[in-house]
């Protein structure tokens, strides 16, 4: 699986930093504690960075999903 923000050009490197962690599934507790910042911090930088308008995008390879088995033609 590959995570990829589109428009993360447009972001701050802390902004960039909160969003990757918001994303991944950690709570304002959890990104204070890695990034050393205050929990109003990171939700000013988050809405900052949702305000620029960046998008996640998730890439799973096909065989993760189980769509590209038997490719060849055969239905096993």
């Amino acid at each position: 699986m590959k995570i990829e923000i589109r428009g993360a050009e447009k972001l701050s490197f802390r902004e960039r930093q909160v969003v990757v962690l918001k994303e991944m599934g950690k709570s304002t507790e959890e990104i204070s504690r890695i990034l050393k910042i205050s929990a109003s911090t990171i939700a000013t930088l988050f809405n900052r960075a949702r305000s620029k308008g960046y998008e996640v995008v998730i890439v799973l390879p096909g065989d993760v999903l189980g769509i590209f088995e038997g490719e060849d033609g055969s239905d096993e």
